[in-house]
């Protein structure tokens, strides 16, 4: 401390001096507002800033798809009657937001719930759905007999990658589930049990369908997501109840 001669106030130095200032000079290299000077305050490098900005745009995009999602929910419903002070409470929202989603559509725009829409979104929804249910059924089966093998879809991969984001639904990544698919059908028979006929008989409808190239209908590419995981919902919930 020095003392200002005649005030009797003391003052602190501007400048450190000895082993506080050693300290302090370390510090103001390495702590959080170096500039970039030492480890712990380096600035991102554009790979790392790259990496991040993708994992921001997939939390985003999920997040789209699953108003999309919701959007035709709610079209849906409204075309089989239900209310829309129903759907506000059942989907979280204000009755005027319900409102607006449903204004302006028709039920033959949605097709409804019904399994056999020939659409390429809603064919691709339901073959995902199609190999989650198979390899949940096989992974069961294998749990049951305490099996060590044997009890993983060949499917199973690519279905969580495309739950994920982490594959898109591309000619190529559908075609390559289809083989999948059509792979543990013939190779987890057993495993499937009394569902395998149910699962076969779904397979060869939507393999014959995409063969077709699959009806255009009045969808978008922004609502062939919803279309998608709405079918996905669907399939699943119809070879559950075989």
């Amino acid at each position: 401390m020095a003392v200002e001669e005649g005030s009797g106030v003391t003052s602190t130095p501007t400048t450190p001096t000895g082993a506080t200032g050693a300290r302090a000079a370390e510090a103001g290299t390495t702590g959080p507002g170096a500039g970039g000077a030492g480890a712990g305050g380096a600035d991102p490098t554009e790979e790392q800033l790259a990496v991040m900005f993708a994992g921001l745009n997939e939390v985003i995009r999920a997040g789209e798809e699953m108003r999309r999602l919701r959007a035709e929910m709610i079209r849906v419903l409204a075309g089989a009657g239900w209310t829309q002070d129903r759907l506000a409470r059942l989907a979280g929202m204000s009755q005027p937001a319900v409102s607006k989603q449903v204004t302006g559509s028709h039920a033959a725009d949605t097709g409804g719930l019904a399994l056999d829409q020939e659409d390429a979104p809603w064919l691709e929804g339901r073959l995902w759905g199609l190999a989650e249910a198979i390899a949940e059924e096989i992974a069961e089966s294998a749990a049951c007999a305490k099996s060590t093998t044997g009890g993983t879809a060949g499917s199973a991969r690519l279905t969580q990658a495309l739950a994920r984001g982490r594959k898109r639904f591309t000619e190529r990544n559908v075609d390559a589930l289809r083989r999948l698919v059509e792979e543990d059908l013939r190779t987890h028979r057993a495993a499937l049990g009394p569902r395998h006929h149910e699962a076969r008989e779904a397979y060869d409808r939507i393999a014959r369908a995409l063969d077709t190239g699959g009806a255009a209908g009045p969808y978008t590419e922004g609502t062939a997501p919803a279309r998608r995981a709405l079918a996905r919902q669907v399939q699943r919930m119809r070879l559950r109840q075989a």
